[in-house]
């Protein structure tokens, strides 16, 4: 990448966003059709670009009034006319934000991402984005020809992470923002208390100074950090493997410390879930992205490596326990644990993650078989299998669309969808922990204004996406980070 003089001499920009995934084309969009001249820093090169918003599967969680409401957001599909969503409602939504967090969200934070969600995908809808419904993923054939939304998250960008990318790209650069790929923002400058622009570095050794009205923060966290991962969640998070892009090693949360602006939300934990441990390209990997998840788990049974149960696999819907099983799994001996299913259970596991090409499996006609290949103590596992399916209520009907109670009272229990394993072939997932993004972040108004540790505001200063925290703790509702993104993206697009 060419610098001219000016370049290196220091450039004027109305609004600096730094970061190039979903948060920071959001506020881009929000200053440009201000009429703000906006440059956008991306510290990936073009074929890394895209932040954690490329690796995602693209869902965004919004309150919504069911089908009917959705329909002119959603793109056209003939399967529509077979489908059962049921409303999600602003209360249902808190409701389970307060759950999932234990109750630790910010309260205004979250009135605020829930009460813009649905008109904030309406409005990334009219720049040009586009959306569907996300049948792989959230819905279940009921056996009468329907397809059964579940879980209140049913609305995905087309294309996944990677179209959602794309669109974002296409129509930030039809707004006259400039991208600037292979840039890394270094430190923030300030006169008299104001944040005045950033410092940057770029692959080819260039620097320089790019001086603003405002900069927006939208550089994710530190999760692919891993002494900040050991520093924050603790020993052994540096095994965690990197689920989504290596570059956000916590650069700018560093940088806007340093410039007094005050931490918050929950710095020891973070989004992380059940991720192939055995598939040689497991961190990072950008053809796979997303399909690396092993999302399956309430339909099985999940033990770890001395062939013990040691979680609930149906304590709730996917969508709401995912995100924190991963560090179950990183505690268990070796920071590993299997997924166990049968000739019943495997065929409804979603394709693009369990038939994904090279997916981990191990496959056999007896459950010793099966500890064989897992390397597990056939007796111990004979015995975990038995009491299992010893235990389950079969006198509760299975229904995969709701909390069905259908139980194995064994210790942990599993309090929903206990199917038992019975048919062989068998099959184990082998899964570690896949680290998402960390939920500890800078102190913020609900327009993205970054304060200080007192509350006053940093003049110039706006935060969004996985750097702005308080609303997520221990847990995580489905497809909420990049509705999060989007929303306080626009919002502190509005003002820079």
């Amino acid at each position: 990448m060419q610098r001219d003089a000016r370049a290196a001499s220091g450039e004027a920009f109305d609004v600096v966003v730094v970061g190039g995934g979903n948060a920071g084309f959001s506020a881009a969009h929000a200053a440009a059709e201000r009429g703000r001249r906006v440059l956008l820093l991306e510290k990936g090169p073009a074929a890394e670009a895209g932040g954690n918003s490329y690796y995602t599967a693209g869902a965004f969680r919004i309150a919504h009034d069911g089908l009917g409401d959705l329909a002119d957001l959603l793109d056209p599909d003939a399967r529509h006319a077979v489908s059962v969503l049921p409303s999600y409602s602003a209360a249902q939504f808190a409701g389970d934000m307060a759950k999932v967090t234990g109750d630790r969200n910010d309260k205004a934070l979250t009135e605020v991402l829930i009460g813009q969600s649905a008109a904030t995908l309406r409005w990334l809808h009219g720049k040009g984005l586009r959306f569907r419904l996300m049948y792989e993923r959230q819905a279940y054939p009921d056996g009468d020809g329907r397809q059964v939304f579940w879980g209140g998250l049913a609305v995905g960008s087309t294309g996944g992470g990677k179209g959602l990318i794309e669109q974002h790209t296409g129509a930030a650069r039809q707004a006259g923002v400039e991208i600037r790929y292979g840039v890394r923002a270094r430190e923030l400058t300030l006169e008299d208390g104001h944040v005045t622009g950033v410092t940057w570095e770029d692959t080819e050794g260039g620097s320089g100074t790019v001086r603003a009205d405002s900069v927006v923060l939208a550089a994710g966290g530190f999760e692919a950090n891993a002494d900040m991962r050991r520093d924050h969640l603790g020993e052994g998070w540096q095994l965690a493997k990197v689920r989504g892009t290596p570059h956000n090693t916590g650069d700018m949360l560093a940088a806007a410390i340093a410039a007094g602006a005050g931490t918050y939300g929950d710095w020891g934990t973070c989004h992380s879930v059940a991720w192939d441990a055995w598939h040689k390209e497991n961190e990072s990997n950008r053809e796979l992205t997303n399909q690396l998840t092993r999302g399956g788990y309430p339909l099985g049974v999940v033990v770890n490596a001395e062939g013990r149960r040691f979680l609930d696999e149906g304590a709730d819907f996917r969508n709401l326990t995912y995100a924190k099983y991963g560090a179950r799994i990183l505690a268990q001996p070796g920071g590993l644990a299997f997924q166990l299913f049968d000739a019943t259970t495997r065929p409804e596991l979603r394709v693009e993650e369990y038939d994904m090409p090279g997916a981990s499996v191990v496959t056999a006609d007896t459950i010793d078989e099966l500890a064989a290949g897992m390397g597990v103590e056939a007796s111990a596992l004979r015995a975990t299998i038995e009491e299992f399916n010893a235990s389950i209520d079969r006198s509760v009907p299975l229904d995969l669309s709701v909390l069905d109670g259908r139980a194995s009272a064994m210790t942990p229990p599993k309090s929903n969808w206990a199917i038992p394993l019975e048919r062989p072939p068998y099959y184990a997932f082998p899964v570690t922990c896949g680290i998402t993004f960390t939920f500890g972040g800078l102190r913020a108004d609900t327009h993205g204004r970054v304060l200080r540790e007192g509350g006053e505001p940093i003049p110039g200063l706006f935060v969004c996406g996985e750097m702005l925290g308080g609303l997520f703790s221990g847990n995580y509702p489905g497809g909420t980070g990049l509705t999060s993104g989007a929303v306080f993206g626009r919002r502190a697009g509005a003002l820079a």
